[in-house]
C-alpha cells in the first residue's frame, strides 16, 4: 500500500512544459547540491572551532612540560588567527548565508512560485510515479 499524499502536492500545474519542468528539476537539484554545500561549511566552521580549542590545551600541555618556546610560538602565530584575511569561520558561515546562500535561495522560489504555482519536486514527483507505475 502506497502512502496517500495531497493530490495537488508535486503535480505538474496546467500548460507547464516539459522543458520548464526538467529546468527546474534541475534547479532543485542544484540547491541541493547548495545545501550540502552549506553543510560542509557548517562542519568546516566547527572542525576548525573544536581544532582551535584543542590548540589551547596543547599550549598549555607544553609549557607544563617546559616547552616555552614552542608553546609560545603556537600561541603568538596560530592562536586567534583569521582563517581567511581579516574573518574567522563564524563571519565566512555568516557571509555565505547572507550572501550566495540567500539568493539562492531566494531565486529558486522565486522562480518556482512563477513557474509552478509554488510547487516543489515536479520532476522527481512525476519520476516516481513512473516508476511507480
Amino acid at each position: 500500500m502506497r502512502d496517500e499524499i495531497p493530490e495537488w502536492r508535486g503535480r505538474r500545474p496546467a500548460g507547464l512544459d516539459d522543458a520548464t519542468v526538467e529546468a527546474m528539476g534541475k534547479l532543485s537539484c542544484a540547491l541541493e547540491k547548495v545545501e550540502r554545500a552549506r553543510g560542509h561549511l557548517y562542519a568546516f566552521h566547527q572542525l576548525t572551532g573544536s581544532a582551535h580549542a584543542d590548540l589551547e590545551e596543547v599550549i598549555e600541555g607544553l609549557r607544563a612540560a617546559g616547552h616555552r618556546s614552542q608553546a609560545d610560538a603556537l600561541s603568538t602565530e596560530l592562536l586567534g588567527r583569521d582563517v581567511l584575511a581579516g574573518r574567522w569561520t563564524f563571519q565566512v558561515v555568516e557571509e555565505y548565508d547572507d550572501g550566495y546562500y540567500r539568493c539562492f535561495v531566494d531565486l529558486e522560489r522565486r522562480i518556482r512560485d512563477e513557474l509552478a504555482e509554488g510547487r516543489r519536486h515536479v520532476f522527481e514527483s512525476e519520476m516516481k510515479e513512473r516508476h511507480q507505475k
